[in-house]
């Protein structure tokens, strides 16, 4: 094991700076290998996506079967009321209870149909419709969210699960180090202060394992939620997501408008139109027909009746003109609602592209200077060990900072990743 060698390498050594040379020179043969080979295999961002889509997700479903349940309201609602049947016996007497004795006496049956005021039946509907049409979007709206939570989540355990790896080969580094330096310490080479020092530092390590394996779980129960334990579980691919590359932001800011957000502002726009306008109708007089027949007996003859009952809306101080005065009101905050959302959109754009282009700029920082500058003061480190200038503390700190750098760099580019699947979300692309 690389363990038994590195003893076996210091244990040889005569000197005491040959022998911190030494083990130097192994912690970076250590470190150099900290990072795992990538693997084109496991669950990949866009697996989980597609898996996120296809699993009838609840919140995508039960906007889907609001708008069913809608449809069928708008076709029930704009009917008219059902018709009412009137059947009596009038002009009865009481005295002989003989049917024929009087000639008034007879047997009504009557039917009876209301028809609402004005244009009330088919606004009725349009008013449902947009509504329908508002949970449609809405469904959108919903799986849109789905796909930037699906990805969030994945990006957040793809980082968690490499800070995994980084610690535990950073806590093989530190606690073969510290095999060695008490072995050293105990012959006398190396001193106290460099024991408790690497002792520190993989206590440190076993705290920051910790916090890891918590972050772990909470990323796995966030995507177990989107996709199912038995998908979550899978390793997930190692090499670096390629998402789509998001539009121009112009274009994006252009079509805030399409976008389902603004488009469920809309529908609700047109329930509050239609709102108006069945508040209006109610102005108009609403009628009922009545049409009966009476039976009458001793041959004589028949009655027959009809008759249309008006509402007259004479007093609409309080009732309509209050119903339409709440109704236009309801209809300026939905347009307010409206615009609020794409002001929020429109920030949101703002603030995400922005952090896009930053981060992309960090990303390549990191890339081209600070990892080489972490490496070469890492060098410069040994070096200052190896001719008495740097302590055993300096030496240690960074080759730990080496390995913080480079999973920084893998949290910027995370980051990236996740504004970047924010910009998609803004574009209204799902794939």
């Amino acid at each position: 094991m690389a363990g038994a060698k590195f003893k076996r390498m210091l244990s040889g050594a005569v000197d005491c700076r040959q022998g911190k040379t030494s083990l130097v020179a192994l912690v970076l043969v250590f470190i150099a290998g900290a990072i795992p080979a990538a693997s084109a295999e496991g669950l990949t961002i866009d697996g989980a996506v597609a898996l996120a889509l296809g699993a009838n997700d609840p919140t995508v479903a039960r906007f889907t079967e609001r708008a069913s349940a809608l449809d069928d309201r708008a076709v029930a609602d704009s009917q008219l009321p059902d018709p009412q049947l009137r059947v009596g016996l009038q002009n009865f007497p009481v005295d002989t209870f003989d049917f024929e004795q009087e000639p008034m006496t007879q047997v009504q049956v009557g039917v009876r149909q209301s028809f609402p005021r004005g244009k009330t039946l088919s606004k009725t509907r349009e008013r449902r419709e947009a509504e329908a049409v508002g949970q449609r979007e809405a469904a959108s709206l919903q799986e849109l969210q789905l796909v930037l939570d699906t990805r969030t989540a994945w990006l957040d355990l793809y980082y968690w699960l490499g800070a995994r790896e980084t610690v535990r080969e950073s806590r093989t580094v530190v606690n073969e180090l510290v095999e060695v330096v008490q072995t050293s310490f105990a012959a006398g080479v190396q001193s106290n202060q460099d024991l408790l020092r690497a002792e520190l530092e993989l206590s440190l390590l076993d705290d920051r394992a910790v916090e890891v394996e918590r972050q772990i779980d909470a990323r796995l129960a966030d995507l177990t939620r989107l996709i199912g334990s038995e998908y979550a579980r899978q390793p997930i691919e190692e090499t670096f997501p390629s998402l789509p590359a998001p539009p121009e932001r112009q274009e994006i800011e252009d079509g805030l408008v399409s976008h389902p957000a603004a488009k469920v502002e809309d529908a609700m726009v047109k329930v509050r139109d239609s709102d108006v306008e069945i508040a209006k109708q109610q102005y108009k007089p609403g009628w009922s027909l009545d049409a009966g027949y009476g039976l009458r007996g001793a041959d004589r003859a028949d009655f027959a009746s009809a008759m249309v009952v008006l509402d007259i809306p004479i007093f609409t101080g309080k009732r309509q003109d209050r119903r339409l005065s709440a109704a236009k009101k309801e209809r300026a905050a939905a347009s307010f609602d409206r615009l609020a959302t794409l002001l929020e959109l429109k920030k949101a754009l703002d603030r995400t592209y922005a952090d896009w282009e930053r981060l992309d700029a960090r990303v390549g920082l990191f890339e081209r200077v600070v990892l080489d500058r972490a490496s070469a003061n890492a060098n410069a480190a040994l070096d200052g060990y190896q001719n008495q200038v740097t302590d055993f503390a300096e030496l240690i700190r960074s080759r730990l900072a080496e390995l913080d750098t480079e999973l920084q760099l893998r949290r910027l580019r995370v980051d990236h990743a996740k504004a970047q699947s924010q910009l998609l979300y803004l574009a209204g692309e799902r794939s």
